[in-house]
């Protein structure tokens, strides 16, 4: 059975709204519905006030959803709102929880104590070891051709890595791994990621046509990134390579706060005004205690294929200065370089393509220093744990 957006919105008009006060499709709680693979993706729009109350109404809307036949899964996201549906009853008021009584003494036991680190309440990804984030302040900076270079540079060198593409809105691994087609389901519930050139990849753009918009709000992004992290079968990874979305919005605060990540790599060009907006990506992760393990500064310079004549086209060593300013490791510098856009462009990235030429080898060397700074912060963290004894 063809599962259509009319069927799903006839379903959910068996939802009531919040108080029995009709259903949530006639009251204009329901977004646009996606559907991607026999997938339903939608979001609920709630009054702010009451937003925290109205979680079994979430859930009620994905259980009928899911019943519908041929429907693979759902996720549905709440949306808060200070006005809209005609819900803007007050939150009635709720009664005090009674203080919890005194804990019994008890003997003096020595536990381990977890180190206040970046992974310290997050839930990992089973079978993952490690999982890295690719990001840059701003867009044209050529970080997913950097993320899927440094990703095949940590498998050429013996690593067992996948690649999750978190650019809901303007996905790049579909084009740049030259891989085609749908992914297949477990049970109809767990994606099985595409493969190419010894990865394991995830992208939404392995669910939806190249041209169609996503015309998404946070709470929807969030959601399709949990899902194509946590509800894909990875097996076993050394190391998960995050390709993320420019800035600092909905996309990186949902992977910094929520995965326990080994660390980020910040890809900036040579300028002062890309560098501007690399220093915000920076200065996110710290606030998120995510380990900063290093900056890359692509397109540094090029080398003109006719004379030999080297341009600094946009400037020269500008991250360089910069991570020499802030006290992280320069990871390299990638040329502007014909040969590195064709492949691309292509589908055979230059680490798999041209595996002798000197782009690939730095490309290999960045890897090889982004491990080694994996490593160091996972030293540092088991260094951290002390043991402390209660009384």
């Amino acid at each position: 059975m063809s599962v259509t957006k009319e069927i799903v919105t006839e379903r959910l008009k068996t939802v009531n709204g919040p108080d029995f006060t009709g259903n949530i499709v006639d009251l204009g709680m329901v977004s646009e519905i996606f559907i991607a693979d026999s997938k339903v993706f939608f979001s609920i729009t709630v009054p702010a006030a009451r937003a925290q109350e109205m979680e079994p109404l979430r859930a009620a809307a994905e259980r009928v959803v899911k019943a519908i036949p041929g429907v693979a899964g759902a996720v549905v996201a709440l949306t808060a709102e200070k006005k809209g549906g005609g819900m803007e009853a007050p939150v009635p008021a709720r009664p005090a929880s009674r203080p919890a009584p005194p804990a019994s003494p008890a003997a003096p036991r020595s536990v381990p104590h977890a180190p206040a680190s970046h992974s310290q309440g997050k839930r990992g990804v089973p079978g993952i070891e490690a999982i890295i984030a690719v990001a840059s302040g701003k867009g044209g900076v050529g970080k997913s051709t950097t993320a899927v270079n440094l990703a095949l540079g940590l498998a050429a060198n013996g690593l067992r890595v996948g690649v999750l593409d978190a650019d809901i809105y303007g996905p790049s691994m579909p084009k740049l791994l030259d891989i085609h087609g749908r992914p297949q389901t477990v049970d109809g519930k767990i994606l099985k990621p595409m493969e190419n050139y010894g990865l394991k990849v995830m992208s939404m753009g392995f669910l939806v046509d190249e041209e169609t918009p996503m015309i998404w709000r946070g709470p929807m992004v969030m959601s399709a990134l949990t899902q194509m992290l946590r509800e894909v079968e990875w097996g076993r990874l050394d190391v998960l390579v995050v390709d993320m979305p420019p800035g600092t919005g909905d996309a990186q605060l949902t992977m910094a706060q929520q995965v326990p990540l080994a660390g980020a790599v910040i890809v900036s060009t040579p300028q002062d005004l890309a560098l501007i907006d690399a220093r915000k990506g920076l200065n996110m992760f710290k606030k998120v205690d995510v380990p900063l393990l290093g900056i890359v500064e692509n397109m540094s310079y090029f080398i003109a294929p006719d004379t030999g004549k080297r341009y600094d086209i946009f400037g020269h060593g500008g991250a360089r200065r910069e991570a020499e300013r802030l006290g992280v490791t320069f990871l390299g510098e990638v040329p502007l370089e014909m040969g590195i856009r064709e492949s691309s462009d292509a589908g055979a990235p230059v680490v798999v393509s041209k595996p002798d030429g000197a782009a690939a080898k730095t490309y290999r060397d960045i890897a090889t220093k982004v491990w080694d700074r994996v490593n160091e912060e996972r030293g540092a963290a088991e260094a951290a744990v002390p043991s402390i004894v209660f009384e």
